[in-house]
């Protein structure tokens, strides 16, 4: 596909799916949250995350932002023509309103926008909300049919609610960090900042789980999402090891504690990851390494034995996988139905065929950046749409057109001017 050919076809499918989103009129390819009014009071990375995913699902999210704007929008380098690439990467399907919630004015703004909402994020301390008078207390005695979700460092209730919580130091409170290095390093984070994101997917899911509730009873909600409960979730066996077997599960580089093999392993000119997560798989794969006789050795028959006797199955395997290039061993794996890949740099991924097959780099068009490319959307259905269908807005983009939708409707509500002309950065 040519690159104007892609602009073209990004054009009339986001052309497309906002004409979905104009009205009330539903299709059986209308996006599963056409008609859904999110109104987004988030910033940083874990309520974006979340309002995001509901956006990719046809939600019109509306992001209220104070006069300063999110603070990702600062956030770099690297910024393109003065936009932040970490803002854009996560605020796509969007509009942006600037409400100053410090003013009398500012909070009627937002109570008359909560009351033709169907969803409330924030991700505030707890007790800010309530303060400035955006409280689940507050809008839901506005709205009582209204979904309101938090998201916080460490939950709504208990010892530590009133902390704040930043993705770094939850990864490290959680046992993730500790987990993840090499024996005897340093504890490491990951590469991205799993905790935001693993909350914002449990605070999306909440909301759909919320909204699906009140199909069959008719009432809100107050939804409570944790980054250390979202982290703590994660944890899975290595929680198991240390409840039910009074193990205490410490770093391993990149093996598996309870695979083998199942790491990491150099050939003749670079690494590849090798999962063999069953027997049946060690027999194939004992095969394309050439040793056949250690599918039947008691000492590596079965998963257990394998494990226990790890030291000598590596010592047996490492100096062949070294023999011969990485692309020999992935396409002899691969031809054996032998779980294995190369381990690419972002860069080789987002070019990757696979990737692109599946629509994973997105392109919308911004009114001053031209073509933008964003992270496509990993949930498909088979008949309802979803997408990138508006670009990342700038700061208070859409105050006119969101508030003007508002004030035709409560024209009483809104007194003196309304702030945020489109575009305007001040």
């Amino acid at each position: 596909m040519t690159e104007s050919h892609a602009e073209s076809t990004a054009e009339s499918t986001a052309e497309s799916m906002a004409e979905s989103m104009a009205g009330p009129a539903l299709t059986p390819q209308s996006p599963c949250l056409a008609g859904i009014r999110v109104l987004d009071l988030t910033r940083i990375l874990s309520g974006p995350y979340c309002t995001a995913i509901l956006g990719d699902h046809g939600a019109d999210v509306i992001k209220v932002e104070s006069p300063e704007g999110d603070d990702t929008r600062r956030f770099g380098p690297p910024f393109v023509e003065g936009e932040s690439t970490y803002f854009l990467s996560i605020n796509r399907n969007k509009r942006s309103v600037v409400i100053d919630l410090k003013t009398a004015a500012g909070r009627a703004q937002l109570h008359a926008l909560a009351e033709t909402a169907d969803v409330v994020v924030e991700n505030f301390r707890p007790g800010t909300a309530a303060r400035i008078g955006a409280g689940s207390e507050t809008l839901l005695a506005l709205n009582p049919k209204l979904i309101y979700c938090h998201i916080s460092g460490f939950g709504q209730t208990g010892p530590w609610r009133t902390q704040p919580g930043y993705d770094l130091a939850v990864q490290g409170l959680s046992g993730l960090q500790a987990l993840t290095g090499q024996p005897g390093g340093e504890p490491t984070k990951l590469g991205v900042s799993i905790a935001d994101l693993v909350t914002g997917l449990y605070a999306a899911q909440a909301i759909l789980l919320a909204l699906f509730r009140r199909e069959r009873t008719g009432q809100g909600e107050v939804v409570d999402v944790a980054m250390l409960d979202s982290v703590v979730s994660l944890l899975t066996f290595q929680a198991g090891r240390y409840l039910n077997a009074d193990q205490k599960p410490r770093r391993m580089g990149n093996q598996h504690p309870s695979i083998a093999p199942y790491e990491t392993f150099e050939t003749a000119n670079g690494w590849l990851n090798l999962a063999v997560g069953n027997d049946k798989l060690w027999r194939a794969a004992s095969d394309v390494l050439g040793l056949p006789q250690l599918a039947d050795d008691p000492d590596y028959a079965t998963n257990q034995a394998r494990v226990a006797n790890r030291a000598a199955l590596l010592a047996a395997i490492v100096p062949v996988l070294k023999q011969r290039p990485r692309d020999a061993w992935v396409a002899a794996f691969r031809a054996a139905g032998v779980p294995c890949g190369e381990i690419l740099e972002v860069e080789e991924i987002l070019e990757h065929e696979v990737v692109r097959a599946r629509d994973m780099v997105a392109t919308v068009q911004h009114p001053r950046l031209g073509a933008l490319q964003v992270p496509g959307v990993p949930v498909k259905l088979r008949s309802a749409r979803a997408g990138v269908w508006r670009h990342p807005p700038e700061l208070g983009e859409h105050s006119k057109e969101v508030l003007g939708e508002i004030a035709s409707e409560r024209a009483e509500q809104f007194d003196g001017e309304i702030p945020g002309e489109p575009g305007d950065k001040s």
